[in-house]
């Protein structure tokens, strides 16, 4: 059977445990396939077991280790009882990608408060509350615990390792999933704000967290499962999206995840606070410049393997 095809190197994250939010579809699931091919064990959350039972079987099939646990990211005690049981079930955690959320089409005069509590409660407390967690019951004892001794951790019953908070001196790191917002979101007003709040969580979280690096990737127009989620009446609106785009197309949820991995590597150790537009320079497109692009683009790199094309796209 084939596998992730990642740029990185084998066993990158080898020994290293992971989370990922809404891993049962998108962006996350395939970012939780590259991270399981270079080594980490990853722990997949969501809110539909079938889901995630899924794309765990996938990555078993390929002999990745990963696990499930449910969860609704905007409830503070499930959070908390979540993060408790990835480290009783791993043993530690090295890297969290905040990618759970979700929003739908309206202007803002039609969006109701219980509409735009939702959605902020989505993309922005839900992604609070799983960094915090992962920082106070881990990660934010590695700016006292030291570096690690010699000896490997002991192992565990279906784990990776005895809990010892701050066994890594790097502190860990966390990559917040957070959309394209500059200049504006029209039509999408709720989540544009949100998304802007988790950018300024970002900047606030890296320096009142350091050593534990927190970075922002801010994906454009993505070719991925979530573009069938939108009513029939977007279907035009986002076929021609990629003649916005100086790049002249859609971006892969592969070049997404590469983005994500990277931050989390070691490669990026000096990283921190940063924001990383994955849009083929959309946002740079103007209404004086009514050029977009000279008609060229770049070659998508795809190295999911089971990377399908999103219904919308298709014919």
């Amino acid at each position: 059977m084939s596998s992730y095809r990642s740029v990185f190197q084998p066993g990158l994250f080898a020994g290293k445990v992971a989370i990922v939010t809404g891993g049962g579809s998108g962006i996350e699931r395939c970012t939780a396939h590259e991270l399981a091919a270079l080594g980490a064990a990853v722990a997949i959350v969501g809110r539909r077991c079938e889901k995630l039972d899924a794309v765990r079987a996938e990555i078993e099939a390929v002999g990745g280790v990963c696990s499930t646990h449910i969860c609704d990211i905007r409830e503070e005690d499930a959070v908390r009882a979540t993060i408790t049981q990835v480290l009783a079930r791993h043993g530690r955690i090295d890297g969290l990608v905040n990618n759970a959320g979700g929003q739908f089409p309206s202007p803002l005069s039609a969006i109701s408060a219980k509409g735009w509590d939702a959605v902020v409660r989505n993309n922005l407390t839900g992604g609070f509350l799983m960094a915090r967690e992962c920082m106070t019951q881990w990660m934010g004892a590695a700016a006292s615990a030291g570096p690690l001794p010699s000896e490997p951790p002991t192992p565990s019953a279906g784990g990776h390792g005895t809990p010892r908070p701050g066994a890594d001196i790097n502190g860990g790191a966390i990559v917040n999933i957070i959309a394209d917002i500059w200049g504006d979101m029209p039509g999408m007003g709720h989540s544009g704000a949100a998304r802007a709040g988790m950018l300024n969580l970002t900047e606030t979280a890296a320096l009142e967290w350091a050593p534990i690096r927190v970075n922002a990737v801010a994906p454009g127009w993505i070719a991925s499962s979530g573009m069938d989620q939108y009513p029939p009446a977007m279907r035009e609106t986002i076929r021609g999206m990629k003649t916005l785009v100086p790049l002249q197309r859609l971006g892969t949820e592969s070049e997404v995840s590469a983005a994500i991995v990277f931050l989390l590597s070691p490669a990026a150790a000096f990283i921190s606070g940063a924001c990383l537009r994955i849009d083929g320079a959309a946002p740079n497109a103007k209404r004086i410049w009514p050029e977009v692009g000279t008609g060229g683009s770049t070659e998508a790199f795809d190295g999911f393997h089971l990377a399908t094309t999103p219904k919308v796209l298709q014919g």
